[in-house]
């Protein structure tokens, strides 16, 4: 495979040590190569095409317990993924065979794909719902709960988000252009909440409310957004798929346009918004 700026050879860590290559531009695709026995866990739908000495087995929750990680702590893996809005199985794809194989995985939206190495980060990392792609096996795929009162109660949409754990490297899919912001300790930094897609856990989150009834009822933005402070890194996408979703709909003479594209709690969200 060809080596490129996001190319890792190196043998250590918990999770399977992974080769890989992102291709595209607008529309792109990771793709993985793996050595016999190494495994990458995908995201439903996410296939687009392998080796036929790769194995694709269809587990319950995210597949990071492995084979003896007990009934309980696979439904709770299952019980998380559950929570964020994503299916309770993932695929996991395996080289059987001898020598090198590869398999790859689309994003489902026009925008980037975004390859972080968790042992580089702190070994968190916290996202949008559904911006995980894939993975090398091994990585764990939880909830974030915001806990702050302002969060919680009026942020709706913005209380719960993906977290991804582990040491090896993840993919996460970003609508649109990607920018990556390293904050200093205490600098701010303001963003609306469905363009927030990914930050580390030393950032501190928080929900804002706009200032102004012009700002919040003739400005066309949602009521609230997202008040990082560092340090940390922070992802920023510039096209959220709800957003497209939205003006498509409003395109279509439907009732679309900027609902808090924010949201990483789908239905319940919109319950909490007060929205049928």
């Amino acid at each position: 495979m060809t080596s490129g700026p996001w190319s890792h050879h190196a043998r250590t860590g918990l999770s399977d040590d992974i080769d890989f290559e992102i291709k595209g531009q607008e529309l792109q695709f990771v793709e993985i190569e793996l050595d016999p026995g190494e495994s990458a866990v995908a995201e439903a739908g996410s296939f687009v095409w392998k080796d036929a000495s790769i194995d694709m087995t269809t587990v319950f929750g995210d597949g990071s317990g492995g084979s003896d990680g007990g009934f309980m702590g696979k439904l709770l893996g299952a019980g998380k993924r559950l929570v964020t809005g994503e299916s309770l199985f993932t695929t996991v794809f395996t080289h059987r065979g001898s020598g090198k194989a590869r398999v790859a995985f689309a994003s489902p939206t026009p925008g980037s794909i975004l390859p972080i190495r968790l042992a580089d980060v702190g070994g968190t990392l916290i996202c949008q719902k559904d911006s995980f792609l894939a993975a090398a096996k091994g990585v764990a795929i939880g909830v974030a709960f915001q806990r702050r009162m302002m969060t919680g109660l009026f942020g709706g949409e913005g209380f719960i988000m993906q977290k991804l754990e582990g040491d090896g490297w993840v993919f996460v899919q970003m609508g649109g252009t990607l920018m990556e912001r390293e904050l200093r300790p205490g600098e701010q930094l303001h963003v609306d909440t469905g363009c927030l897609a990914a930050f580390t856990p030393s950032v501190d989150f928080d929900l804002e409310m706009v200032r102004g009834v012009k700002s919040m009822f003739f400005g066309g933005e949602g009521v609230f957004f997202a008040r990082l402070t560092g340090p940390g890194k922070v992802w920023v996408q510039s096209l959220p798929f709800a957003r497209l979703a939205g003006r498509m709909m409003a395109a279509a003479g439907g009732t679309g346009g900027n609902r808090g594209e924010g949201s990483v709690l789908g239905g319940l969200g919109d319950i909490i918004g007060g929205r049928d």
